[in-house]
């Protein structure tokens, strides 16, 4: 009762805080925004002060492992061992990672899509009709690439801040996010589907646990996309219902962020031997061998052409669409350079995640989470569990794919115990995960650098996002949990 106590009032104290923060944040504006909006943006003001980088994350999650290790009687040394051990074993995991973003980004900055882009900003002709626009088209996006998502949505709000006065750039900001903090992970750029979809990406210790799990399993179940159907329509509600009037808005000028469109001009050839660089011969001749290969692929795959969709297949489209649609390879390559920044976290992080993942499964930890996940929890209320525990760990670890890693060994192992479909566990984890997106600031980068602003700036809508997101996400993942039948692992 003590701890509780102790615990209830931290809480406490912590919510006085940041109201007292909020507070002061807005000063003179105090009245013309909501006291839900004050809180968020005292949220994400605290939370800049205090959150450590994610990477900081990751090396502390190492620890806390470890610690539990001891805890539950296996020795240091295996710890370490198994721990270093796992260090290489994500690499082709976080390869693959890393190529989602910039195959996004190269097929969302060509002159085609960014031409659609234009038009497409000349639908809307309202502040808030444009902030639900983007927040529609975000979501619709993030179901097919949330790294495309990111890009395409944020140079669709440059596109609308310059041609409608009185948009709150922070309500559209955050919308342009809603992508990758509602409804990415239960479409076709899930990492946690795909991995368990890619019997080459799996890490053994797993697939001995979970077995192979087809996409026709996970993301195109119809309880899959009822939720997604569902937390679609209440975002762009929420987006529209919660965005300021012109009168109170914080608009572009407020950010001293001027957008000019795009320059997609390459410069003059100057020198023989960048001939084949300015010329569509290579990129033509190139692709057309890799759609070949890619229509063979969904032709000949004996489980059918939504079980030959994996990782390496949904990459390797990307990048032939971005290399076709950037049509020389200079400038395609110019479009590479502009995305590696954006893989740096996934490249230091994920190896680190392996060493977790490594002692995990190398050692009892697993086992022994199994129990406690099944001693806890029925069939029934397991759901719950699994969208809670994920959620939390989530803010943690700002990885879908990383942190299924982790959660997959004793999740699955416990969900085979008590019958509950694997694919389901799946994405049960993938709506919960995206929760915390929404207020973690790790996988804004590439948005924040589009828009010239700080997470902070959109933290203060996305809070309102997840608060109304919460409740409806886990009673969906509970609800559909009680009538989809338990599948064997297939090996």
């Amino acid at each position: 009762m003590a701890t509780i106590e102790v615990f209830t009032r931290s809480i406490y104290l912590l919510g006085g805080e940041l109201m007292k923060q909020a507070k002061a944040a807005t000063g003179s504006e105090a009245s013309k925004e909501s006291g839900l909006a004050r809180f968020g943006l005292a949220l994400a003001d605290w939370s800049e002060r205090w959150f450590p980088d994610a990477l900081v994350f990751a090396l502390l999650g190492i620890v806390i492992v470890f610690i539990v290790g001891l805890l539950i009687g296996e020795s240091p040394y295996k710890l370490a061992i198994q721990g270093g051990k796992g260090f290489w074993t994500l690499i082709p995991f976080t390869m693959q990672m890393a190529m989602i973003i910039v195959g996004g980004y190269v097929v969302a900055s060509a002159p085609a899509v960014y031409w659609v882009i234009q038009r497409l900003a000349a639908i809307p002709s309202t502040p808030r009709g444009a902030i639900a626009f983007v927040a529609l088209f975000s979501m619709l996006t993030s179901l097919v690439s949330w790294g495309f998502s990111l890009i395409f949505s944020g140079l669709l709000v440059r596109e609308l801040v310059r041609r409608i006065e009185g948009i709150d750039y922070r309500a559209i900001g955050a919308a342009a996010y809603l992508g990758l903090g509602s409804i990415w992970a239960l479409g076709l750029s899930s990492s946690a589907a795909l991995l368990m979809a890619t019997k080459g990406s799996i890490p053994p210790a797993l697939l001995n646990i979970s077995g192979l799990i087809p996409l026709t399993q996970t993301i195109f179940l119809w309880e899959s996309i009822i939720t997604a159907l569902i937390l679609v329509v209440v975002s762009i509600l929420v987006a529209y219902w919660s965005a300021p009037s012109p009168e109170h808005a914080r608009t572009v000028d407020a950010y001293d962020a001027k957008f000019d469109p795009i320059n997609l001009q390459l410069e003059e050839r100057s020198k023989p031997g960048e001939w084949l660089e300015y010329s569509p011969l290579l990129t033509v001749l190139v692709c057309l061998l890799l759609f070949a290969y890619l229509v063979d692929v969904f032709l000949t795959d004996p489980k059918g052409p939504l079980a030959a969709l994996d990782l390496n297949t949904y990459n390797l489209i990307f990048i032939s669409v971005g290399m076709l649609l950037h049509w020389r390879p200079k400038r395609f390559l110019r479009a590479v350079g502009q995305s590696i920044p954006a893989t740096g976290g996934v490249l230091i992080q994920f190896p680190f995640y392996a060493v977790i993942f490594g002692m995990i499964t190398g050692t009892g930890i697993s086992h022994w989470l199994a129990n406690v996940f099944v001693s806890i929890t029925t069939q029934s209320t397991y759901p719950l569990l699994v969208a809670f525990y994920s959620g939390v760990l989530g803010l943690f670890i700002p990885s879908g794919g990383g942190k299924w890693v982790i959660e997959a060994p004793y999740v699955l192992q416990a969900a085979n115990e008590l019958k509950v479909h694997l694919g389901w566990v799946v994405q049960i984890y993938n709506a919960a995960e995206a929760l915390p997106n929404l207020i973690n600031p790790f996988w804004m980068l590439p948005l924040l650098g589009l828009l010239n602003v700080k997470a902070r700036d959109l933290v203060g809508y996305s809070v309102l996002q997840l608060l109304i997101h919460t409740p409806i996400v886990f009673f969906l993942c509970w609800l559909f949990a009680q009538w989809i039948p338990y599948v064997p692992p297939i090996k």
